[in-house]
């Protein structure tokens, strides 16, 4: 049998900027008929979306998915809570690291795998000014020195 493909739909790219990701989980998400649609035609942002830990449960606050154009009475409020599906002890595992390490969770993408949409979840850390600095001179770095040796092998 082979394995589900995947599909990639929304990416955080501002996450990977102010985080260090220590540790990735993949979570269902409960979604209603129009936000599936309009999750498949690419219509979400993840851009200041984060992660919180309620009664046991974890939700996603500021996914905006933007409502199915044909979608007419059915569709929701773009910007609602909306849970995300896990293992009741990996949210607790990750409820204890919140709280002891002062970590925060992320979501990171979404992508279908199969029929279903998943959402990949980070245990992060914020990162202070100069690191954001330290990692944008690293990765210019590497710009350059990949720059200078498709120079040099032409």
């Amino acid at each position: 049998m082979a394995a589900p493909s995947l599909k990639t739909v929304a990416k955080n790219k501002k996450a990977f900027h102010d985080y260090f990701i220590l540790e990735k989980f993949e979570a269902g998400i409960e979604l209603f008929g129009t936000e599936v649609k309009s999750v498949r035609l690419g219509q979400l942002n993840l851009k200041d979306s984060y992660c919180f830990i309620k009664d046991g449960e974890l939700f996603v606050r500021g996914m905006h998915i933007s409502p199915y154009e044909k979608g007419n009475i059915f569709n929701k409020d773009p910007l609602r809570e909306r849970k995300l599906l896990m293992h009741k002890r990996e949210i607790n595992r990750l409820f204890g690291k919140m709280k002891q390490d002062g970590c925060a969770i992320v979501p990171l993408s979404v992508y279908f795998k199969g029929p279903r949409v998943k959402v990949e979840v980070a245990l992060t850390k914020g990162k202070k000014e100069y690191d954001k600095r330290q990692s944008i001179a690293s990765r210019d770095a590497g710009r350059e020195i990949d720059r200078a040796m498709k120079q040099r092998y032409r």
